[in-house]
């Protein structure tokens, strides 16, 4: 029993350290930070920083462009997830379904833009945006997207773009795990392609699609490498446009206990939205 607890040990100790050196920790100290403030004697006293309570949770709450920039991302999740997780699911059933030739290349296809880092898509899209620069001029001289009411829905381009890929290869190996005998058994029983996937492949996956659901909240509330590209191409993005992008630009005053107490907002939100989602899903699966 013991030599069971010494390995047991062996493998959980490097994880444990890990986790606690670059996940519990530096939640920790932004609570801590978020839980201070800074005070100067006179206009040019030298700053110094005192425990304030939640005086930096009430400045938080009473901002209002920082809780303009959640609705905005949530508008932007309840249509962007969606459309990219439908995507997905019908390009995964696609490959899985034999009618594609070339399954290796398209997988790979559908996954690449995945390896191209966020900063990076965003710079690429921002230029094609552009209206001076794009070489779509057709469609850029017609359509600003980069004005305040497309600059939204360009940057879920983007983000579409770069993720499709990797969902998809998330519900492609969920339905490579379906065993060949339910295959066997809806075809004797006389169903169709669509039938199968409708009725058996779209269901038995379906821990696989909330998964990439809540890492799409996750991701969501997180939005930050567009938006912040994009501000170089469009003055509609401001620094308060999401809530990262605020955190970021707090921190950059710099003001790290209002930017700590936003985080430590922002986290309690995506946390009660991912696990209202999956109690919601529970619910609904076991019905």
């Amino acid at each position: 029993m013991r030599g069971k607890w010494k390995a047991l040990t062996f493998f959980i100790l490097p994880f444990a350290l890990l986790f606690a050196a670059f996940y519990l920790a530096p939640i920790l100290y932004a609570i801590k930070q978020s839980l201070y403030k800074v005070e100067r004697q006179g206009t040019f006293g030298k700053a110094t920083e005192v425990f304030g309570g939640l005086a930096q949770y009430q400045r938080v709450f009473s901002d209002g462009p920082f809780w303009e920039s959640i609705g905005r991302v949530l508008l932007f999740g309840v249509v962007q997830v969606p459309v990219m997780l439908g995507l997905a699911l019908v390009f995964a059933l696609l490959l899985d379904s034999g009618l594609v030739k070339g399954r290796r290349f398209f997988r790979l296809a559908f996954f690449v833009p995945y390896a191209v880092p966020g900063v990076v898509a965003a710079i690429m899209w921002g230029f094609l945006y552009s209206p001076n620069l794009s070489p779509f001029t057709a469609v850029t001289s017609n359509f600003d997207l980069l004005s305040a009411d497309l600059v939204l829905w360009a940057m879920a381009n983007v983000v579409t773009w770069v993720y499709v890929g990797y969902n998809m290869l998330i519900i492609y190996s969920s339905l490579l795990a379906i065993p060949q005998e339910v295959y066997e058994a809806a075809k004797i029983d006389g169903a169709g392609a669509i039938r199968t996937a409708w009725s058996i492949k779209i269901p038995l996956v379906m821990p696989a699609i909330v998964l990439t659901t809540v890492f799409s909240i996750i991701g969501t509330l997180q939005l930050l490498a567009e938006p912040a590209v994009f501000r170089s191409f469009s003055s509609a993005v401001t620094s308060t446009y999401t809530p990262n992008l605020t955190v970021y630009s707090t921190s950059a005053i710099p003001n790290f206990n209002l930017a700590a107490a936003f985080s430590v907002v922002l986290a309690l939100a995506t946390c009660v939205l991912s696990f209202a989602f999956l109690k919601v899903t529970q619910r609904g699966g076991d019905k």
